[in-house]
């Protein structure tokens, strides 16, 4: 019913700010149980390829433990993943708003451009060069 609906959506409004805070517990989690399962990449398991995220969940917990060369190893975003998920956090509880402030979209643009851009060049050193761009990928040949 639409007052159910109306009900859950105002429940949402007041404890949305949570999530990140959620999210933050779950990869420190994560990081520190690392046999504890998750799921796997629904995008590498479709075509077969690494997504752009692959192994950011990975790199973000290990970010969280401290290890930032293991995180490194998983995804290059990976420790500013876990900055940003820290700073979010905080500002969600400070604010008690799930969007705190306004995001500029030539920033937002930017970190985007440079996410496809390490995308790309893990994928044509994994799959163009054998190299291995992260612990996800396999080497050709």
């Amino acid at each position: 019913s639409l007052s159910a609906l109306n009900a859950v959506l105002r429940q949402f409004r007041q404890s949305g700010f949570l999530i990140p805070s959620v999210l933050t517990c779950v990869l420190w989690f994560n990081g520190h149980y690392p046999q504890v399962p998750g799921w796997g990449c629904p995008f590498r398991a479709l075509p077969g390829i690494p997504c752009p995220g692959c192994y950011l969940t990975r790199a973000t917990s290990a970010a969280f433990t401290g290890d930032l060369h293991r995180a490194l190893e998983f995804h290059l975003f990976g420790p500013m993943v876990a900055a940003a998920l820290l700073c979010w956090s905080f500002m969600d509880w400070r604010m008690r708003r799930l969007v705190p402030m306004r995001f500029a979209l030539a920033p937002l643009s930017i970190v985007a451009s440079a996410f496809s851009l390490y995308w790309l060049l893990r994928l044509v050193l994994s799959y163009g060069f054998g190299v291995v761009g992260s612990p996800s990928f396999p080497t050709t040949g």
